[in-house]
């Protein structure tokens, strides 16, 4: 009768792994971050180490920095959303709202009527389109003053469209 051979494990059942030589692999070091949470540290940690060092960051962290950009969900969000598509004096700009255009196929938004009413045509395109606008955005929740005093940004579209 044959006899069964013995297969012993070559890595340890301790959950680390090990290389063909039989060495674990150095841990990597444990950083403390800003918000209190620990975790290992990582590729942007190093170049970030690096800066102002007098260090320069090697091709590989270059290289591998770029790919992380390219495949960041922290893309620049359109402009709509951003200070440089919105005007100061309230609503959007035309940057701003081409960028809202481009992202929502379709759309027919249209900057603000800055008309007074007085000057405007009874019964004309802009004249419905400004009245139409007061009565939904008047009708809107929320504040007119941030709480320093500031107007928000409610008051100030209101305004810019003379409601």
């Amino acid at each position: 009768m044959p006899t069964k051979k013995k297969i012993e494990p070559t890595a340890k059942k301790s959950g680390v792994m090990s290389n063909k030589s039989g060495q674990t692999p150095p841990k990597k070091e444990m950083i403390k971050r800003k918000d209190g949470s620990v975790s290992q540290r990582g590729l942007w940690d190093n170049v970030r180490a690096n800066v102002g060092s007098g260090k320069k960051p090697t091709k590989s962290m270059l290289k591998e920095g770029k790919k992380i950009t390219k495949e960041s969900p922290l893309k620049k969000t359109a402009a709509w959303t951003r200070k440089e598509g919105k005007d100061p004096k309230g609503g959007l700009n035309a940057k701003g709202v081409a960028s809202y255009r481009r992202e929502n196929p379709g759309s027919k938004l249209q900057t603000a009527v800055t008309k007074k009413p007085s000057e405007l045509k009874p019964g004309s395109k802009d004249a419905k389109r400004r009245k139409s606008f007061c009565a939904r955005m008047s009708g809107m929740p929320g504040p007119m003053k941030k709480p320093n005093g500031e107007p928000t940004r409610k008051k100030l579209a209101l305004d810019k469209w003379n409601c």
